[in-house]
């Protein structure tokens, strides 16, 4: 798929409504069901996405793909990672959210980014420019900061930065579609997350099936899984990578919001200083996408040499 050259309008609404899903809807939605346990929810996030996607797949006549996909060994075992991965992503973002840590989670997706700039200078052989390394430096510092002052690592922010990051490194080494992708990491997990969901019902420890509302919740977040994908997909493919990475920070940007005037998490002095340090790497960061996306316009501007 080649990279739009031109952003459109539609590309825009796809990506902001994936991010505005991702970045506020989920967490109000997650917030509705704060009695049930993480795993319990990614279980259930995981199997009723399972339908879902291959609704969509077979609207878009793509399901016989997907399904043949499971005929690779290497690509089954691929994805197996990517899921495995993506699941302990979800795990602990849900966590964060449910037990009021969404600051925590908002940090780490603002980290992620600036993260891919070290996955890809050490594993794609990318250079980063001078301003990239500055943004780095600026998130490394707010890490040491927040650590120092808490007595320990900020973990949710770290393990989310770094399973996104790495989930998204190896999923530019499965040549799939992103509902394809999505679609068989969600059918391996599925038999995990069916065990699980089984014994915590034969415990009595379950939530399924017991008040109507809850039951319809844990329902309603398989599609609230893969809609925003989509839409992530649709808006990709007519925005340039560029305005891309920057409406990225939608997410934590919305989240750091809910987190601090909707759930009403406190933010402290040290906080604060923490984030002014992400806000300006990712200002660097925002910067030096604009200027390689200049240089590009610019470079195809140039008459060819005749």
């Amino acid at each position: 798929m080649s990279t739009p050259t031109e952003d459109s309008a539609e590309g825009f609404a796809f990506a902001a409504g994936s991010y505005a899903i991702w970045g506020a809807v989920f967490p109000l939605y997650m917030k509705l069901l704060d009695r049930v346990p993480a795993p319990e929810i990614v279980s259930h996030r995981i199997l009723w996405a399972v339908p879902f996607a291959a609704l969509i797949l077979l609207v878009a006549g793509k399901l016989g793909d997907a399904l043949r996909l499971f005929r690779s060994p290497r690509r089954v075992a691929l994805a197996a990672l990517t899921a495995t991965l993506i699941t302990l992503n979800w795990g602990v973002y849900v966590y964060a959210i449910v037990s009021n840590q969404g600051l925590e989670a908002a940090l780490g997706y603002y980290i992620n980014p600036l993260l891919n700039v070290v996955i890809a200078a050490v594993f794609l052989r990318e250079r980063p420019s001078r301003l990239q390394w500055v943004a780095v430096g600026l998130a490394t510092l707010a890490v040491i900061m927040l650590t120092v002052k808490a007595g320990g690592l900020p973990w949710i922010s770290l393990v989310l930065a770094l399973t996104f990051g790495s989930y998204g490194l190896l999923r530019k080494l499965l040549p799939v579609g992103a509902t394809e992708g999505f679609f068989v990491e969600v059918v391996l997990l599925s038999v995990p997350a069916g065990l699980y969901v089984l014994w915590l019902g034969t415990a009595g420890n379950g939530h399924f099936l017991g008040e109507t509302s809850r039951t319809a919740l844990l329902v309603g977040a398989g599609p609230l899984t893969a809609v925003p994908l989509i839409l992530f997909a649709a808006g990709a493919r007519r925005l340039s990578f560029s305005t891309l990475g920057i409406l990225q920070y939608l997410v934590p940007t919305l989240l750091f919001v809910m987190a601090v005037f909707v759930f009403g998490e406190p933010f402290s002095a040290w906080q604060l200083a923490a984030f002014a340090l992400i806000w300006t790497g990712v200002g660097f960061y925002i910067w030096s996408l604009l200027a390689l996306r200049r240089e590009r316009r610019r470079a195809a501007l140039r008459p060819l040499p005749s």
